[in-house]
């Protein structure tokens, strides 16, 4: 997964699967795959990968931003790192 480390956040490259039956998170090489229910209508997509990824991270929703792709299934995620994301969660903690 290409990820950046800022000062305190976590860039990260995500892949989104609307309407999907199930939610959830996998990596296929660089990239995070975010499985969600919602359409990708409204934004309800989004807010759906920016629930499942803070719940993933352990980290407030507020904490999570879509950088680009709004409208596209490949975007860039930014998380923050203040909270101490752990080593072990997924493999996906920063260096």
């Amino acid at each position: 997964m290409a990820k950046e480390c800022g000062e305190n956040w976590l860039k990260i490259q995500v892949k989104v699967k609307p309407n999907s039956k199930t939610e959830e998170i996998s990596q296929k090489g660089d990239t995070l795959i975010v499985t969600v229910k919602e359409p990708p209508k409204e934004g309800r997509a989004n807010q759906a990968v920016i629930k499942l990824l803070a719940k993933h991270f352990d980290v407030p929703q507020n904490q999570v931003k879509i950088l680009s792709g709004f409208k596209k299934r490949d975007k860039v995620v930014e998380i923050a790192d203040r909270y101490g994301i752990p080593q072990s969660v997924g493999g996906y903690a920063p260096h």
